[in-house]
């Protein structure tokens, strides 16, 4: 991976799938990631994750309806 791949970039990268999202917080704060990146992860909808690009989907649905 690149060197500027971001902790969560990274997070999800290494992440078991598929996973809850109480799975990704759990897994997040034990990896110590930031705040932000946690309360982004609490705000998803309570689904199972088939991988990475599920989260980043649903983590992008999540900014456009908060921009709407």
């Amino acid at each position: 991976m690149p060197a500027s791949v971001s902790g969560l970039d990274r997070f999800l990268a290494e992440m078991e799938y598929p996973a809850t999202t109480d799975d990704l917080v759990r897994e997040a704060a034990r990896d110590g990631l930031s705040e932000d990146v946690l309360a982004a992860l609490v705000a998803l909808p309570a689904e199972r994750f088939d991988s990475s690009f599920d989260v980043r989907r649903a983590m992008s649905a999540r900014r456009e309806l908060i921009a709407a």
